[in-house]
């Protein structure tokens, strides 16, 4: 089975300042909604980790996440794997994140796929617990970014 999440976001920023933010694991946990900790670096092929409140017995909190795409100020793309042992195919999010300049600033795309055996008996859980919060990410990268810019100015 699979599910399917995507939005977008104006920000008002340049595509540096986004991926700069974007890019600093540490702090993910000041404007994250979902996440609760955060550590590594973005490098095609390496690993990152996050730390996300329970969701429920049989997925793990701490995710070790594969990076499959790096295009600098451009795209950010990796894998999940959050069943327990990291099992494949059990659940699986790609989380794409996609920068597109505007005249005015950029345009923000988060696209998520959900797969695995485990998405039917989540995806209550997820429309009714975690939906609003999966959603959340851009509008709070948004808020991060355009306050920052706003206590550099001042």
């Amino acid at each position: 089975m699979i599910g399917e999440h995507r939005t977008s976001i104006d920000i008002d920023a340049t595509p540096e300042l986004v991926w700069e933010v974007l890019t600093d694991l540490p702090a993910y946990p000041e404007w994250c909604p979902l996440v609760t900790g955060a550590e590594g670096t973005f490098a095609l092929g390496g690993r990152v980790s996050f730390t996300f409140p329970p969701m429920g017995a049989l997925l793990r909190t701490t995710v070790r996440a594969t990076v499959l795409e790096v295009t600098q100020c451009r795209r950010l793309r990796y894998l999940l794997r959050f069943a327990r042992r990291g099992v494949p195919g059990l659940l699986d999010v790609q989380h794409t994140v996609t920068i597109d300049l505007q005249d005015d600033g950029v345009r923000l795309w988060e696209e998520m796929r959900f797969r695995g055996l485990l998405l039917p008996l989540m995806t209550r859980s997820l429309n009714r617990d975690s939906g609003p919060a999966v959603g959340a990410m851009p509008a709070a990268l948004k808020n991060r970014i355009e306050g920052r810019r706003a206590t550099r100015i001042e």
